[in-house]
């Protein structure tokens, strides 16, 4: 297990740190959680509850999570990367409601030389699944010479 926090993890501050923790990761596979609390960004204070399609960014997170937990085992500088899109998003249900524990999983299904990977995700609370996609990410050999190039 590797013990840092998400701020070294992903190329995010906050209050864009919408994951908590990571949980596990392999060669292949992470796992994230989150907790809804009234501090969760995209929170409804009106209704006690976050909309269901956030959890693409969470599943996004858990992915950079994977890469960061990954560059730094392997000791090196961890690199930000590019959610592309999402394929087959289901929200199942509508809301994460107050006090929900999240499991954010993830598995590495194509990685190609140019930096692009094809992850499937899930997000489940308890054994219910919650969320499920297929995401796409970038994450170039040279992020920063890769966004002044598409600016």
């Amino acid at each position: 297990m590797l013990n840092v926090a998400m701020s070294e993890l992903i190329a995010h501050t906050e209050p864009m740190i919408l994951i908590d923790r990571l949980v596990a990761f392999d060669t292949d596979t992470a796992h994230c959680q989150v907790t809804i609390t009234p501090k969760s960004a995209f929170y409804d204070s009106n209704n006690a509850r976050v909309p269901s399609y956030i959890g693409s960014e969470y599943m996004a997170q858990a992915i950079a999570a994977y890469a960061g937990a990954h560059d730094i085992t392997s000791k090196r500088e961890v690199k930000i990367g590019f959610l592309l899109g999402s394929r087959k998003l289901r929200c199942y249900h509508p809301w994460f409601v107050d006090g929900d524990v999240l499991d954010v999983f993830v598995e590495k299904l194509i990685q190609d030389e140019s930096g692009l990977s094809v992850f499937n995700c899930q997000i489940k609370r308890g054994d219910i699944c919650m969320v499920e996609a297929k995401i796409n990410v970038f994450q170039p050999a040279d992020p920063m010479n890769f966004i002044k190039e598409n600016q």
